[in-house]
C-alpha cells in the first residue's frame, strides 16, 4: 500500500511500549504495527511547513525566509536563557512568545546516552524525553518561565552534558546512571533564584521503554534527499528514529517539510 504526505514529528503515546503514529497525508500510521515489514520511502518534494510552498527546507521544516520569520523558530527556542518575555521584550512575536515562555517549564535530568540536562515546558512531559529516547528521566525543577529554565540550564551543563549521543542512544549503549545521586550532587550549583522551585525528593524516575525488536551495531544515517529511496525492514523506533535491519537510521523530524511517499 502507498502513502504520501509531509514529514512531521512522529507523534508519541506514553504506555508500556511507546506507541508511535506518522502523519501522512489523511492517513496515521501506527508504525508499532509495522515492525518487521519491508518499507520504502521515496523523496517527492518539498513543502515548508509555514508558507506550503515548494521550496527547499532549510530547518526545523521551514524554507529560509519563513525561519528567520516564524516565532517558533527564534533563538530562545535552543538557548531558553535568552528568553525575554517575562521582560515585556519582543524577539518575533511578543503575544506568541508569552504563550509559551510564560508557562510552567520543567528542568530535567535524562539518561539517553549519558545523563544529560534539560529544558521543556511542562505540557511537553514525557513527549520531549521521548522524542529525544530517553531511557529514563527526573523531573528537578518546576519554574514559572522559560528564562528561569535557561539559567538553571546553563549552570548546570558546566558539570553535566546537555546533548545526547544519538549513535549510542540509537545502538541502545546507555551509561547506567543513578539521577537522583546525579540531582543531588548539581544542587549546589543552581542559581539562587529557582531554590525555590526545587521539586523534592519523592519525585519519581519516568522509566521508557521503546519498540525496538534489533538494535543496530553499525549506524548508517540515510540522507533521502541524496538516495532519492531507500527499501528496508523496520525494526524498531526510538526518539524520532525510525531502525532498519541493515542498520540505517531515519531521523524523521530532521526531514520535516521533505514530501516523501512510503509504500508498504
Amino acid at each position: 500500500m502507498k502513502y504520501q504526505g509531509v514529514l512531521k514529528k512522529m507523534n508519541t503515546e506514553y504506555s508500556d511500549t511507546i506507541e508511535y503514529y506518522l502523519e501522512m497525508g489523511a492517513d496515521f500510521l501506527n508504525l508499532n504495527q509495522l515492525l518487521e515489514r519491508k518499507a520504502e520511502i521515496q523523496f517527492e518534494n518539498y513543502q515548508c511547513l509555514s508558507c506550503g510552498k515548494q521550496k527547499k527546507i532549510f530547518r526545523q521544516g521551514y524554507c529560509y525566509d519563513c525561519f528567520y520569520e516564524q516565532p517558533s523558530a527564534g533563538d530562545w527556542i535552543m538557548k531558553p536563557e535568552l528568553s525575554k518575555a517575562h521582560l515585556g521584550i519582543e524577539d518575533r512575536d511578543l503575544e506568541y512568545e508569552k504563550a509559551v515562555q510564560l508557562k510552567p517549564h520543567i528542568v530535567y535530568l535524562a539518561l539517553s546516552s549519558e545523563i544529560k540536562v534539560g529544558v521543556t515546558r511542562k505540557t511537553q512531559v514525557p513527549t520531549r524525553w521521548i522524542d529525544q529516547g530517553a531511557s529514563k528521566a527526573l523531573s528537578i525543577l518546576e519554574v514559572p518561565n522559560r528564562y528561569l529554565a535557561g539559567i538553571a540550564e546553563v549552570a548546570l551543563k558546566a558539570y553535566v552534558s546537555d546533548k545526547t549521543s544519538w549513535q549510542k542512544m540509537l545502538k541502545n549503549d546507555i551509561f547506567d546512571g543513578d539521577l537522583k545521586l546525579k540531582k543531588e550532587e548539581l544542587l549546589p550549583y543552581l542559581p539562587e533564584e529557582v531554590h525555590p522551585y526545587i521539586l523534592d525528593a519523592s519525585e519519581n524516575i519516568l522509566d521508557l521503554n521503546y519498540p525496538v525488536n534489533q538494535y543496530p551495531t553499525k549506524i548508517k544515517s540515510l540522507n533521502i534527499i541524496k538516495a532519492d529511496s531507500y527499501e528496508g525492514v523496520l525494526k524498531g523506533v526510538k526518539g524520532q528514529y525510525l531502525i532498519f535491519e541493515d542498520g540505517t537510521v531515519f531521523n524523521v523530524r530532521n526531514n520535516e517539510g521533505l514530501v516523501v511517499s512510503l509504500n508498504l
